[in-house]
């Protein structure tokens, strides 16, 4: 019944839905029947994802080869490829994300893919820019008031729904209830197919050490409170994982996963500092197991949403703390990513990565992270690349992300330069394509010609020399290695010193640190020469208050300390935290005795701090202090 006819019976606006059972049981028929109301050039929007509802589908399928020129719309196809064979010539699938079901008709040219931005989807359907003559959609039974629930699919179906000149729907008792803005009447849709069967899963993909690698690094980057929102892949689900040890994680996202439920069964997830929509996950569609289905079912921990507005960049954006990871397929060393093509051939698809980039960036304290392998799976190619593919879409412009992440480590490009993004991406690419890089980066210009080169381009970052300590004055501090892009911060800091402080701890008359000398204390090897650097301050906004160098000899294994702490921060013990690091870690890499030269006094108690045995001379005015890393102090006792 057309829905101007059914407008038409509605007395007091009520009516209709008090005597809904009539009008359902006149409304049902089979799958058969009911899609004969489907004609030649037909464009019908096909329920996607997990929610597509199997029995419809395969009906069409039967029903398709006496029409023709049928346009079949999808968002993403999870179950056995359809409509894409060479036995389907009366159809064409038009899908505006490829996954594995349907990327090698797309690839062969035997389906089409459609570049557009999750929240602007369903504009197409209401403008009448892309009408639907029938959607085949997939809903829970009515309840005892006649609203079915679109369960575990609202994104665009919503839309499709209530925009098509018909309206299918499979009636299955499997499909979980959803709450939110989730529901349909039934005076709404025009027929009714009831079929039981088990909704489509979507299985976590495999993660492997370098996603779990990845997952590590991002977690860093992420806060206690954080909204987060994660893309699809092994490496975004293992960025979730990643999460155990985070508090009060809020979820905000398109789409919904097992990995979340992990973070919920674990209590990570508790939604309770959400600026928007305290207590709730907010999604739009699941992909995952039966065990997410029945988590989400009446569940009012969860609403789910229409894709434009969980999607709305505006809407995003009113949640503190949102964090969007987002999977890349190529990086160039200005800072594009390329996320839904290899070269020419599309890959998967825009999808909600622009959305949530939006968002996170309006976001108060928001962060966007990309993360990627550095290399392809063989090896064989660098994923970090001077310039992208020909052919390869730029799905995010230089000027979008904040973060960059590889199993060796993060990439801050927000605020730097061609020549620093260049530097911090071939600081985390595979060290086989470092030297390779750099001279790229050299013959477009992103680098100095005369630029000091590191003869360490193989250095790999010792994520282990991190750790965090609280103080009394500058409260928590994050101690970390130097990296080549953190020159221009290490200069700033020297700067910052006054006369005495620079020339006590460094025996220098010189007050200015010229930019190569600064480049030589962070290009580093890690092995022969460290630089710890203490930074205060919230995330994104920090700076440098201390700095810890040592040169090591390798004959005698000895290392030259030498360390400096700003004199707003001294007397609180982070010199002390910095040289028994080093000791320690040093230590383990068998440096058997800590050298410093200093002409003030005042130092000699970072050393006798250590629990090893310190010697120290005076020649000159200047004293030599030497701590035994093989003599701990108990054995001299």
């Amino acid at each position: 019944m057309a829905h101007d006819q059914l407008a038409a019976l509605r007395h007091d606006g009520s009516s209709i839905v008090r005597e809904w059972r009539p009008l359902y049981e006149k409304r049902k028929k089979i799958a058969r029947k009911a899609l004969e109301v489907i004609r030649s050039g037909f464009r019908v929007f096909m329920g996607s994802g997990c929610s597509e509802p199997q029995h419809l589908a395969q009906s069409l399928e039967e029903r398709l080869p006496n029409l023709s020129d049928v346009e079949i719309l999808d968002i993403l196809s999870v179950g056995k490829p359809r409509f894409t064979e060479g036995g389907y010539d009366q159809c064409r699938l038009k899908s505006f994300f490829v996954a594995s079901a349907t990327r090698e008709a797309v690839a062969e040219g035997r389906a089409d893919y459609t570049p557009i931005n999750l929240s602007d989807i369903p504009g197409l359907f209401r403008s009448g820019a892309m009408p639907i003559d029938v959607a085949l959609i997939q809903v829970s039974p009515p309840d005892d008031h006649g609203f079915c629930s679109y369960g575990i699919a609202v994104d665009t179906v919503k839309s499709a729904a209530e925009t098509a000149r018909h309206l299918i729907a499979q009636v299955n008792p499997r499909m979980p209830r959803t709450l939110g803005d989730s529901f349909i009447h039934v005076s709404h849709i025009d027929t009714f197919v009831e079929h039981e069967e088990e909704l489509l899963e979507f299985g976590l993909p495999v993660m492997n050490q370098i996603a779990v690698d990845i997952g590590k690094h991002v977690a860093g980057l992420v806060e206690d409170g954080s909204t987060i929102r994660v893309g699809v892949g092994s490496i975004s689900t293992a960025a979730l994982y990643a999460l155990e040890g985070k508090k009060d994680l809020g979820v905000h996202a398109d789409m919904l996963t097992d990995a979340y439920l992990h973070l919920v069964n674990k209590g990570v997830i508790t939604n309770a500092r959400k600026s928007l929509h305290p207590g709730k996950i907010i999604a739009s569609f699941c992909l995952g197991s039966r065990e997410l289905y029945d988590f989400v079912h009446n569940n009012p921990m969860v609403a789910l949403y229409p894709i434009d507005y969980t999607n709305n960049y505006l809407v995003i954006s009113e949640n503190d703390r949102m964090v969007t990871i987002n999977s890349g397929l190529e990086v160039d060393l200005s800072g594009q990513v390329c996320a839904d093509s290899l070269g020419y051939e599309i890959y998967s698809g825009v999808g909600g990565t622009i959305d949530f980039l939006r968002g996170a960036k309006g976001s108060r304290g928001g962060k966007t992270i990309m993360v990627l392998p550095s290399s392809t799976m063989d090896a064989s190619k660098s994923r970090i690349v001077p310039a992208l593919t020909e052919g390869a879409g730029v799905v995010t412009t230089r000027g979008g992300v904040e973060y960059v992440v590889t199993e060796y480590g993060v990439a801050g490009l927000q605020g730097k330069s061609l020549r620093e993004r260049a530097l911090a991406l071939i600081s985390i690419a595979h060290p086989d394509f470092r030297e390779q890089l750099m001279e790229a980066a050299h013959q477009i210009n992103y680098l100095e010609k005369d630029a000091r080169r590191s003869a360490t381009s193989r250095a790999i970052y010792p994520h282990d020399w991190e750790y965090y300590q609280t103080f009394i004055g500058p409260g928590r501090v994050f101690f970390r290695p130097a990296r080549s892009t953190d020159g221009r911060t290490v200069k700033e800091f020297f700067y910052s010193l006054p006369r005495d402080e620079a020339y006590f701890r460094f025996l220098s008359l010189m007050k200015v640190f010229p930019y190569y000398d600064v480049e030589a204390m962070v290009s580093l090897d890690y092995h022969m020469e460290m630089c710890i650097l203490g930074f205060a301050g919230e995330m994104g906004s920090e700076r440098i208050i201390s700095l810890a160098h040592y040169h090591l000899d390798d004959e005698t294994m000895a290392a030259e300390v030498d360390f400096v702490v700003h004199p707003d921060y001294t007397r609180n013990g982070i010199a002390t935290s910095m040289v028994r690091h080093i000791a320690e870690k040093g230590k383990q890499r068998g440096i058997k005795t800590i050298v410093s030269y200093t002409g003030n006094e005042g130092v000699f108690g970072v050393f006798r701090s250590l629990d090893y045995v310190m010697e120290s001379s005076l020649s000159v005015g200047v004293y030599e202090i030497r701590v035994r890393l093989d003599q701990p102090k108990h054995l001299n006792t």
